[in-house]
């Protein structure tokens, strides 16, 4: 069985260790970056490779990107080589509960083509609840891997100056994933400008989430996202959020609800900012 979206603890648990089969630990703090690593290293799914968000699922940041900025695929693919990943690998990638960041890595590999890539439902949280086995210590050398991209969904992301164009043109949905006061501006812990793009809406990536940080059941999710986007076709739809990371989990919320097509504006609000020409808006 091949997971493409989320996989539960159950199925996990009867999966480790199997043959070409890698899990990936997400965990990561945007307001301490060392976290992550440091939380993996204190305990750990057994065999899960640490994935960092900075140091593997981004670029250097540069004087025009945002905080996260997509690496080049050839790099990306040498990365999840160096995880252990080949392209006849099923991937799971956790974070520390709501897959927040664990999507980032969900999406970047279907960017490069490999759609054999779920996220744990309910993170390590729901592992831990549940009484999964732990490990610590840094990783064991991974399995000999070679990824060579398949194709890379290059129509997927969407640049600044592509979105401004498609939001004159008014054929383009913009969803900004950030909570509801970060989108309007009332507060801004991160980035240098408080608000959002003008036009777009806000769905927050909470929103796709119930109990204990689980997705909302499938048929939840799309009579949720039918409602939002009021008869909008899924590949009008692009995904934003402060810096490319958490828009990737209503990209995955909508593939779990059946609606596919939209694409990634990874540079995000960060990105935006850096041109003081571009619009903003409040409130």
């Amino acid at each position: 069985m091949v997971f493409k979206t989320l996989i539960g603890v159950d199925d996990l648990r009867e999966r480790l260790g199997a043959p070409r089969f890698t899990v990936v630990d997400c965990r990561f703090d945007l307001q301490n970056p060392a976290a992550g690593r440091q939380d993996y290293l204190r305990a750990h799914i057994p065999g899960a490779r640490h994935a960092d968000l900075n140091r593997d699922l981004s670029a250097p940041v540069g004087p025009t990107t945002g905080r996260h900025p997509l690496p080049a695929p050839e790099d990306f693919a040498d990365t999840l080589s160096a995880l252990g990943i080949g392209n006849d690998t099923q991937v799971v990638a956790y974070d520390a509960q709501n897959g927040s960041f664990a999507a980032r890595l969900w999406w970047m590999l279907r960017w490069l083509g490999h759609d054999a890539v779920a996220v744990l439902d309910g993170g390590f949280g729901a592992w831990t609840a549940a009484g999964g086995a732990l490990e610590s210590g840094p990783p064991h050398d991974p399995p000999a891997a070679h990824f060579e991209p398949r194709r890379v969904d290059i129509a997927g992301v969407v640049s600044a100056a592509e979105l401004e164009r498609a939001l004159h043109e008014g054929n383009t949905l913009l969803l900004d994933a950030r909570a509801p006061e970060r989108f309007a501006g009332a507060v801004e812990p991160i980035d240098a400008v408080a608000g959002h793009i003008p036009g777009a809406v806000n769905h927050p990536f909470s929103a796709n989430l119930g109990a204990e940080g689980r997705f909302l059941p499938a048929a939840e999710l799309e009579a949720r996202w039918r409602e939002r986007l009021a008869g909008a076709a899924g590949k009008t739809l692009v995904a934003m959020c402060g810096s490319g990371v958490t828009a990737c989990h209503n990209l995955l919320s909508l593939e779990i609800a059946g609606i596919g097509g939209a694409k990634l504006y990874a540079g995000s609000w960060s990105e935006w900012i850096r041109d003081p020409r571009r619009p903003t808006a409040r409130g």
